[in-house]
C-alpha cells in the first residue's frame, strides 16, 4: 500500500526510538536528509567553480566579495543554519547578477534552494530549484544539469511524487553517463536508490547503493561516500538486516568524522541508536546520544540540541523510566520555546502529556 510522504519526526528528531513499528518509517525520515547532503553542484571546490577573470577591478571585487559569501553559506548550510545559508546567498545573487555572471547565480539559487528545503519552505525551494536549472540549461553547464535535476528529484520524492523523481534522476544519470561524469553517475545512482526504497523496492535500492558507492569512491567523494553509506543503512535497517545495518552506520560515522561532515555524522548516529535500540543494546545507544548532543553543543546548534532531548526522553520513555523522561522533554520544550517553534512545542507537549496519561 503507497503513502505520502509523512515524516512523524521530522521536526522532533530522527530517532523514532520507542515510536517505531516498522523500520520504513525511519527510512522515510531520512529521505530529506539524504536530499539535503547532495552537492551544491559537485564537490569540486567551489572557488574553482567560479573562477573566471573580469578585467576590470570594481567587477573583480564584487565576485571576490560574492564567492565569499557563497563558502560563507555553504559553511552555514553544512552547520544546518539554513536561516543564515539563505541571507547568504540572496547577497551573492545581487553581486552575481550585477556582473552578469549566470553560471554563479545557478551555483547559488541550487544552494539557495537545499536551504529552503531545510526550513520546510516548498514553494520559495521549488521556485529556486527551477530558476538553477533554466540557467543551466541556458549555459549548456551539463555538471549544473546533472546536480540540479537530481535535487528536483530528491525534492519530488519528498513531496511523495515518487515516479516523477525516478524519472528526472535517471535524465540526470543519463546525462552524466553521456559526458562521463563519474561524480553524477554516483550521486544519481544513489538518488535512484532512495527512489526504490521509497517504493520499499529494498534489494533493488541496496545494489543501487553498492554501485554509487564504486563511483564515489573513484572521486573521493568523502561527504558523498558518506551519504551513500547512511542511505545503504537506511535500507539494511528497513529490511530487518541489522548486523549490516549497524555496520554501515558505523562506517558512514568514522568517514563523516574524519572529514568533519557534522551533518552525515549526526545522521549516522541518529540510525546508529535506532539499530541498537531495536537489538536491545541500550547502554550502546545512551553513549551514542551521548555524543550526539556533544556535538550538538560544539556546534552551538540549538535545533540539534532540541532533537538529541527529544531522543533521550524517548528512549528512557521505552524503557519505562518516566521520570527521567519528563525531564527530557520538558528540556526539549524550553528549547522549542526559544527557537519559537510553536508546531515543535506543541508536538512535545502532546508527547509528554500521552506518556503521562499511561503512566
Amino acid at each position: 500500500m503507497k503513502q505520502r510522504l509523512v515524516f512523524p519526526c521530522q521536526k522532533v528528531g530522527l530517532i523514532c526510538v520507542g515510536e517505531i513499528s516498522c523500520p520504513q518509517v525511519l527510512l522515510h525520515s531520512f529521505l530529506l536528509f539524504a536530499f539535503l547532503l547532495s552537492p551544491v553542484a559537485g564537490a569540486v571546490d567551489i572557488s574553482e567553480q567560479l573562477h573566471r577573470p573580469l578585467n576590470n577591478s570594481v567587477g573583480r571585487q564584487s565576485r571576490d566579495e560574492a564567492d565569499g559569501l557563497l563558502r560563507i553559506g555553504q559553511q552555514e548550510y553544512a552547520s544546518g543554519h539554513a536561516d543564515k545559508t539563505i541571507a547568504s546567498c540572496w547577497r551573492a545573487l545581487e553581486l552575481y547578477h550585477s556582473i552578469g555572471d549566470l553560471k554563479a547565480q545557478g551555483l547559488t539559487y541550487n544552494l539557495l534552494a537545499k536551504a529552503y528545503v531545510q526550513l520546510g519552505s516548498s514553494k520559495e525551494a521549488e521556485d529556486a530549484f527551477r530558476r538553477g536549472l533554466a540557467i543551466a540549461r541556458d549555459t549548456k553547464d551539463f555538471q549544473s544539469q546533472i546536480f540540479v535535476l537530481n535535487n528536483i528529484g530528491t525534492y519530488l520524492l519528498q513531496q511523495g511524487e515518487s515516479s516523477a523523481a525516478g524519472k528526472t534522476v535517471e535524465d540526470a544519470l543519463a546525462i552524466a553517463h553521456g559526458v562521463k561524469n563519474i561524480e553524477g553517475e554516483g550521486l544519481s545512482l544513489s538518488n535512484l536508490g532512495l527512489v526504490s526504497a521509497r517504493l520499499e523496492d529494498y534489494n533493488k535500492a541496496i545494489k543501487l547503493y553498492e554501485n554509487a558507492l564504486i563511483f564515489r569512491r573513484q572521486t573521493g567523494d568523502a561527504i558523498g561516500e558518506a551519504n551513500t553509506l547512511n542511505n545503504l543503512g537506511d535500507a539494511y535497517l528497513a529490511s530487518g538486516n541489522y548486523q549490516d545495518t549497524i555496520a554501515t552506520y558505523g562506517e558512514a560515522m568514522q568517514k563523516a568524522k574524519t572529514n568533519r561532515d557534522r551533518t552525515n555524522e549526526l545522521r549516522a548516529i541518529d540510525g546508529l541508536v535506532t539499530a541498537h535500540t531495536v537489538v536491545g543494546r541500550y547502554e550502546r545507544a545512551f553513549d551514542l546520544l551521548e555524543q550526539r548532543l556533544a556535538l550538538a553543543k560544539e556546534l552551538q546548534n540549538l535545533r540539534e540540541e532540541l532533537k538529541s532531548f527529544e531522543s533521550y526522553a524517548q528512549l528512557y520513555k521505552q524503557q519505562g523510566n518516566y521520570l527521567t523522561a519528563r525531564n527530557f522533554y520538558e528540556r526539549a520544550i524550553i528549547l522549542a520555546r526559544t527557537l519559537q517553534d510553536n508546531n515543535q512545542e506543541l508536538q512535545l507537549l502532546d508527547q509528554l502529556t500521552k506518556m503521562l496519561q499511561r503512566k
